[in-house]
């Protein structure tokens, strides 16, 4: 079974830039999308053989995620059951019969670190959440998590030592969440490999490679050795980030 993550960094802008044809190519069960960046009725963007489940924003043109399925769920539901985090359009969980699937779009920290501290509280919200979901079958998390959670995640630590996405809260903040019983699977098939998903805009960071591991594919540790490959497809363009794969055998 094959997932495919993807922060498209503006839905209406990637399919302008090939997103159909690389949707059909990529050939998934189970496409999860981030920072959709759009409200309901603004696009009219489905294929053959899936049905597509959304969160949005109630702000226009921001944040937002969709989920893609060649598969019928058992139920499926959008934000983490916490109203204070219902309004920015950044989850959406299927219930499958074997496991759920949780697609999510992670606060930024944002410049100044002025929304860390509101980060925090998502972040113990979200962990709260997929361990209760995880009480009753395994989970699966993708998405753009907005953290490189070790050095090997982003070319440049020193510098970025306090910046958003690297700072030692963030950072933190993933562990506790790998350490509540969640595998991070690339890193687990790829302990030294260093390889990313995210690049600035700004000074040729694409081209020269100089980029950060921010999106992610976790498993509950029951998962894991259901574990067949994982991929970060920079091969594929079409915005700021680059789609991340888990083939799972179930």
């Amino acid at each position: 079974m094959k997932f495919i993550s993807w922060n498209v960094n503006g839905l209406r802008a990637v399919a302008g830039k090939g997103f159909p044809e690389i949707f059909e190519q990529l050939d998934a069960d189970f496409v999860c999308l981030q920072e959709t960046k759009l409200q309901a009725g603004q696009i009219d963007l489905e294929f053959m053989g899936y049905t597509s489940y959304w969160d949005y924003a109630e702000k226009k043109g921001y944040s937002g995620t969709v989920i893609y399925t060649r598969h019928t769920p058992l139920s499926v539901s959008t934000g983490i059951g916490v109203e204070e985090h219902g309004h920015e359009g950044r989850c959406v969980t299927l219930e499958m019969p074997d496991f759920y699937l949780v697609n999510v779009y992670v606060p930024n920290s944002q410049d100044g670190l002025r929304r860390l501290d509101y980060r925090m509280s998502w972040e113990n919200d979200f962990r709260s959440y997929v361990c209760r979901l995880r009480e009753s079958k395994p989970v699966v998390i993708c998405g753009d998590m907005n953290v490189a959670h070790h050095e090997i995640d982003l070319k440049n630590p020193d510098s970025n030592h306090f910046n958003p996405g690297f700072t030692d809260e963030e950072r933190n903040k993933m562990t506790e969440l790998l350490s509540a019983g969640f595998v991070d699977s690339w890193r687990l098939q790829h302990p030294d490999e260093a390889k990313y998903s995210w690049w600035s805009y700004r000074m040729a960071a694409r081209e020269r490679n100089v980029g950060w591991r921010i999106d992610y594919f976790l498993v509950s540790e029951d998962l894991a050795p259901a574990i067949v490959s994982t991929d970060i497809r920079n091969d594929i363009f079409g915005s700021d980030h680059c789609p991340v794969e888990l083939v799972l055998g179930l």
